[in-house]
């Protein structure tokens, strides 16, 4: 089977950047600097051993949307769990809101609270940008999470899950499984089309499928809810007589996904999963379930990124990079969990 190139350099770029998180609680020591800090840089930049000792008390404003989805609602938790950790942050939680004047409005109060930085989990990325750019001109230091503003001036720090990524794992790991195989039915369980990180998922999928010479034979949408996945893989089942490989991009509406398989009786396919969720690694582990493996999307974005937000406000910096700076960008890995390793990840899995 051959390998696509544009696989080899994903990679490379989401171990990269997951190794840039790890850098946060480095003990290795850090070369004092020679000329008192360069223009531009951190000139408050700590030994690397000192990020995670208790230091100035900062206030962070926190603000996601409503915790109606399990993916979302551990995105709060976790969020609010990382901050516990630290004796120097104060975490102002805004009520979660699918209300995007609401959310505005939460940014707005953290504004004129005078927080040392804000993280956002936007609901709508283009309707937040405005109020996160005054945040910043403010001199707020904005960590925008998974959904991205449309300005680059709205955010210090944008942290990424990899929708993309997403589908190439789970193409990649279908193409290990099927890839001798030419003929073999292959079919998709996407959530809501219109959205891009739906879009991304599906191109990263076909991407990795024709790299080994198979495609998407049969594809529905659902809308990440536990119904919507029930019903959209009952109208698949109904039209597929014979899969022989599932790809269901969300664990959530994974709970449907399955239940409208057990209905209709069917088990000869292997299903991939999206997301990551507590139910779908437990699957996996009892070794009798269509569920062999899931890809991660990461629910501990907004919690690295109260873990960027106390850097920035404290004028420390990611203890393993050269640079004396907070990046601007990072993108999280997608890996597969599968029996092997699903013992590691689900100690951080969410519940669906």
């Amino acid at each position: 089977m051959s390998r696509n190139p544009r696989r080899r350099l994903l990679a490379v770029t989401t171990l990269a950047s997951a190794a840039l998180l790890v850098g946060c609680t480095s003990n290795e020591p850090q070369a004092e600097p020679t000329d008192g800090g360069q223009e531009g840089g951190n000139t408050q930049e700590a030994p690397a051993g000192s990020n995670d000792e208790t230091g100035e008390t900062v206030t962070i404003g926190f603000s996601a949307p409503a915790a109606d989805h399990g993916w979302m609602g551990a995105i709060t938790s976790q969020a609010i769990a990382e901050a516990e950790k630290f004796e120097d942050v104060e975490l102002q939680v805004a009520e979660g809101t699918n209300d995007v004047n609401l959310q505005i409005s939460q940014v707005e109060q953290f504004i004129n609270r005078g927080v040392d930085a804000i993280v956002i989990l936007p609901f709508d990325g283009a309707a937040l940008t405005n109020v996160a750019t005054q945040a910043m001109e403010a001199g707020i230091p904005v960590i925008n999470v998974d959904r991205e503003f449309t300005s680059p001036f709205a955010a210090r720090t944008t942290i990424l899950g990899d929708n993309y990524g997403m589908g190439v794992s789970a193409g990649t790991y279908i193409c290990e499984r099927l890839g001798d195989q030419p003929d073999a039915v292959v079919a998709e369980i996407a959530g809501i089309d219109s959205l891009p990180l739906t879009q991304d998922r599906s191109q990263g999928f076909a991407d990795a499928l024709e790299d080994c010479g198979l495609d998407v034979d049969n594809r529905v949408a659902a809308d990440f809810t536990v119904q919507g996945g029930e019903s959209a893989t009952s109208s698949l089942l109904q039209a597929a007589p014979e899969i022989d490989a599932i790809w269901n991009h969300d664990d959530d509406q994974g709970v449907g996904v399955l239940s409208a398989i057990q209905n209709a009786g069917r088990d000869e396919f292997f299903m991939v999963g999206g997301a990551g969720s507590a139910n779908m690694m437990e699957e996996i582990q009892s070794g009798d379930s269509v569920v062999e493996a899931t890809v991660i999307y990461p629910s501990t974005q907004a919690a690295d990124g109260v873990r960027l937000a106390r850097l920035l406000a404290q004028g420390k910096a990611m203890s393993d990079l050269v640079e004396v700076e907070v990046p601007r960008m990072i993108q999280l890995h997608a890996p597969v969990v599968t029996e092997e390793n699903v013992e590691q990840y689900l100690p951080h899995a969410f519940e669906s």
